[in-house]
């Protein structure tokens, strides 16, 4: 609807700009699910057929542009994206919640890996943000800035987290490396792993105190 926005076009020139402008690094796309997209938007009333295009020899394509309510919906839709934080479920924090799993010097090793790939990529971005100055006003990649500045600060924290392993200050690492080297649950887990039994769960106490700095 975004992109219908701007004028009435059919699908195919949708995807066309799509890739042009690169959505596919910022935007999970189905290019092949277009088509029905566009006509469950008309099945809802969000567009609407507005003409038809022939280019050469090739087949009439139907142009289709945005309705009055499907002008409002775009906007409260983005609108909402934008101002309001919504809960995702990145991999790399599904895994940082189940790292236990893995002997420490593993974890150590593969989160080292992972700052190394992601320096990588963070610099990539920042080459084609170099090369795009001045050439694209910066409002076009603003998403390309922002993936960038959000792989630095993974880095950063990263590295941080490795030096507090190496450091041994991390709490709770010790009982880590205990659990895999004896195979037994570590005394203070156990503890923890009743109180909580009996006051609610771990997301229970993260809630109680987040209200608390509300």
């Amino acid at each position: 609807m975004v992109f219908l926005n701007e004028r009435p076009m059919h699908p195919y020139e949708i995807a066309r700009l799509m890739r042009q402008r690169g959505k596919e690094h910022s935007i999970k796309i189905n290019y092949g699910s277009l088509y029905t997209v566009v006509q469950n938007l008309e099945k809802h009333g969000f567009v609407t057929a507005v003409g038809v295009q022939r280019e050469g020899n090739r087949p009439e394509r139907t142009l289709y542009g945005l309705t009055d309510e499907g002008r409002t919906e775009m906007h409260d839709w983005l609108a909402d994206m934008v101002a309001v934080p919504s809960r995702e479920y990145p991999a790399f924090e599904s895994a940082l919640s189940l790292l236990m799993a893995l002997h420490p010097d593993e974890a150590a090793e593969l989160l080292a890996e992972r700052a190394r790939a992601q320096e990588v990529q963070a610099a990539a971005l920042r080459g084609v943000l170099t090369m795009l100055d001045g050439e694209l006003p910066r409002i076009f990649v603003l998403e390309t800035e922002f993936q960038a500045h959000m792989r630095e600060a993974e880095v950063t924290w990263v590295r941080s987290l490795l030096k507090e392993l190496d450091e041994g200050t991390v709490s709770g690492a010790a009982e880590w490396r205990e659990w895999h080297e004896t195979g037994r649950v570590p005394e203070q887990w156990a503890v923890l792993e009743d109180e909580l039994r009996d006051s609610g769960t771990a997301s229970d106490l993260l809630e109680r105190l987040k209200g608390n700095t509300d």
